[in-house]
């Protein structure tokens, strides 16, 4: 029986009984949260023949044995169980890692944090979808490069607000349930029809703290069709739509200057303008502009702009709309 003051983070105690020549000569001391803590000096190693051979080693006979663990485990070794310090890591687990949404998670130790700016619109000449490309933890900016379009077929698209690793799975799941839908059907699935589906699953997973504000759009028989679907199962059906933690300044701009009649170059730069405008008060948006133009022939990819790029350009244009006046 293994008592909880006795668990050490990234390591699991041995037994008594385990002899001590089969521990790893390279080995060194460390002190992690008041615990003494062996480390291997080849943590470097793992992956390779020689972390191999030394594994073999310090397991000894227990290799191919059927043994649920081996008998000896060190800090970066694979199959290890990491646990917290603490007396009831499981109670601790439950209080402080929960994913929350809006302020539930202000008690928690680590804090689900999100920011981004997502936006799609329709108009006379098919949808544009526009994003931006940061991934944030709080104030720590992780990735600048993120996709944040999904693309699901040649004529579906999906976009990503909220947990990057729910709305990734759950939109390339969605790609399998349609694909499998044209298998059986002969026929392209409806942007309806796949809104629905991810609807249907996320109406299942409730309550599980999924974190998830997708829009699904699309070209099929009916015209361009553009839904929003988020965690809880909603699902609205409009004419355009902002996601993330930018979306009100970006609704700003779309509030502003959106109409049905605009040209491609008009709506292009609209959503161009909007992502920019968000990005700038916005500061867990920001990176890269990825742009998607929407038609009945498909999708196409416009561009994929630095948003400090478009400062400059549209700074040099207001202050020459400013000498003109």
């Amino acid at each position: 029986q293994i008592s909880g003051s006795s668990l050490l983070f990234g390591t699991l105690p041995q037994s008594s009984a385990t002899p001590t020549a089969t521990q790893h000569p390279k080995q060194r001391k460390a002190t992690m949260f008041g615990s003494s803590l062996t480390i291997g000096s080849d943590i470097l190693d793992i992956g390779s023949s020689k972390f191999d051979r030394s594994s073999d080693e310090r397991r000894g006979r227990a290799v191919g044995s059927g043994a649920i663990c081996p008998p000896s485990l060190m800090l970066g070794e694979p199959g290890q169980f990491e646990v917290p310090n603490v007396a009831d890591p499981a109670h601790f687990c439950r209080n402080n890692f929960a994913s929350a949404c809006g302020a539930s998670d202000q008690n928690q130790t680590v804090k689900f944090a999100k920011g981004t700016t997502t936006l799609a619109f329709k108009f006379n000449g098919g949808i544009i979808v526009s994003v931006d490309s940061r991934s944030t933890m709080g104030a720590y900016i992780a990735s600048g490069t993120v996709k944040k379009v999904i693309e699901i077929n040649p004529f579906l698209l999906g976009t990503m607000a909220g947990g990057a690793a729910d709305c990734s799975f759950w939109e390339r799941n969605l790609g399998m349930q349609c694909r499998l839908y044209e298998l059986r059907n002969k026929k392209r699935i409806t942007v309806a029809s796949a809104s629905k589906l991810l609807a249907n699953t996320m109406s299942s997973y409730r309550g599980y703290g999924l974190s998830m504000g997708t829009m699904i759009t699309g070209w099929d028989e009916t015209g361009p069709q553009l839904y929003y679907v988020d965690d809880d199962g909603t699902r609205l059906h409009g004419r355009y739509f902002s996601v993330g933690s930018g979306s009100t300044y970006a609704y700003g701009v779309l509030d502003t200057y959106y109409r049905p009649d605009l040209t491609v170059e008009e709506a292009i730069d609209l959503g161009k303008r909007a992502i920019y405008h968000a990005c700038h008060r916005d500061a867990m948006s920001g990176s890269i502009n990825n742009l998607y133009h929407v038609t009945k022939d498909g999708w196409v990819k416009i561009h994929a702009i630095d948003v400090n790029d478009m400062h400059y350009e549209f700074l040099e244009e207001k202050q020459n709309a400013m000498r003109s006046s």
